[in-house]
């Protein structure tokens, strides 16, 4: 079973900030600080080390966009061969 680009990005992503939260909570800073600190270093790792996974994210949705495009085309294709004169009718 594979799963879903979106879902493995999301949970590495969460993963990095968990750790580093954690690594961060163990050295004694204010915790608001440390949420902070390990956001920006999250933000930093995910953008060098998971640019693979970001990838792959970016191909599914913009394949599943342009499946979307593509029904509503048909959609609106196959509506208009259904009334052809009332298109035309309007004008």
């Amino acid at each position: 079973m594979k799963v879903a680009s979106w879902i493995r990005y999301s949970i590495l992503r969460i993963g990095i900030f968990v750790l580093v939260l954690a690594g961060l909570s163990l050295t004694g800073l204010m915790w608001w600080l440390s949420a902070l600190i390990a956001t920006v270093i999250a933000f930093a790792l995910s953008y060098i080390f998971l640019s693979r996974q970001r990838d792959e994210l970016s191909h599914d949705i913009t394949a599943r966009l342009s499946r979307k495009k593509a029904d509503l085309d048909a959609e609106s294709e196959d509506a208009q061969w259904e009334s052809p004169g009332e298109g035309n009718a309007k004008k």
